[in-house]
């Protein structure tokens, strides 16, 4: 009886060693896999999250700024530096979105690739505000964004040749769900276009309202840091009044206290303003939800402006 239970504890011990090497095999091969892909670091998930897309299981991506972070205040964390300085390739904005990690990436830049992607885009097309500062949230329009995640496609292709097709045919996928998007966007048009103004927190929706022909008004300006005042509230009123706006909106990575100084201020004078919903503007959704995609976080601003703004019209 006892040889039997030796005979089954070595079987055992035996059973359990294949069992750890084969486990040691998979995950060791699955390192081996992820140190293949290209390790792709972005600042904002607008780009992160379609070359994720486009770059399906031949890359790596991962995002700085996440839900409700705001890039134009973003410093980066030492834990971000770790991430940067472990990548393969880097994208941003720029256009002085990220203002505050420009010289980490001029620096970050004299040892990888390091692209800019707004930057790559024709100034003809760039919007500026009335000081001449650059308008830097062009995912807004779905066509100057396809020209940035090309400019990034072209960087990945140079960086992996040997996937520069299978990335290309991605891409060009990728591109024709934007069609999708855009078509989804002429229900704009039902807003009558007195009524046809969009109110938010800041002026991050120019290229959005040049796109939809849309009258835009943001109470601070292109950047988060710009100070607000009482006469930016009563101005935003004054519009509100001259248009009959149903609704304003606020943003997910913005305090919605400046919104809501208005529908108070409007109120007191007899203005019934409500308040249209949350938009998507320097940040998306969750990632894993459809808000968390730069399609799907596109569409849900289009829907929740166009119910708000038709409220009303009869």
């Amino acid at each position: 009886m006892k040889k039997l239970t030796k005979t089954m504890g070595t079987l055992l011990l035996g059973s359990i060693s294949v069992l750890l090497t084969a486990c040691g095999s998979e995950e060791e091969t699955s390192n081996t896999q992820d140190d293949e892909k290209v390790k792709i670091v972005t600042t904002i998930a607008q780009i992160g999250e379609p070359l994720s897309v486009i770059g399906g299981d031949r890359v790596q991506v991962e995002s700085l700024m996440g839900p409700s972070v705001d890039p134009h205040l973003y410093n980066a964390t030492q834990g971000d530096i770790s991430t940067i300085d472990q990548a393969d390739i880097i994208f941003y904005n720029g256009l002085d979105l990220e203002a505050n990690m420009v010289e980490i990436f001029n620096e970050i830049s004299e040892s990888k690739p390091v692209l800019a992607v707004g930057e790559e885009i024709s100034e003809d097309s760039l919007l500026e505000d009335e000081e001449g500062a650059i308008d830097p949230h062009i995912w807004f329009d779905l066509n100057l964004w396809k020209q940035a995640l090309d400019a990034a496609v072209d960087e990945l292709k140079e960086y992996s040749p040997e996937h520069a097709n299978y990335f290309e045919e991605n891409k060009q996928e990728y591109f024709e769900g934007l069609l999708d998007v855009n078509q989804e966007a002429e229900k704009i048009a039902d807003i009558p276009e007195s009524q046809r103004v969009l109110v938010t927190a800041h002026d991050a929706f120019g290229y959005f309202g040049s796109m939809h022909d849309m009258k835009v008004i943001g109470l601070q300006g292109l950047s988060t840091d710009d100070e607000l005042g009482v006469s930016d509230i009563n101005e935003t009123i004054e519009i509100i009044k001259e248009h009959e706006v149903p609704a304003i909106f606020v943003e997910s990575s913005i305090n919605e206290d400046s919104i809501q100084a208005v529908i108070d201020g409007a109120k007191s004078e007899g203005v019934n303003v409500e308040l249209g919903g949350e938009l998507y503007s320097d940040a998306m959704g969750e990632s894993g939800t459809e808000d968390g995609t730069y399609t799907g976080m596109y569409e849900h601003n289009i829907n929740t402006i166009h119910e708000a703004l038709l409220k009303g019209v009869e």
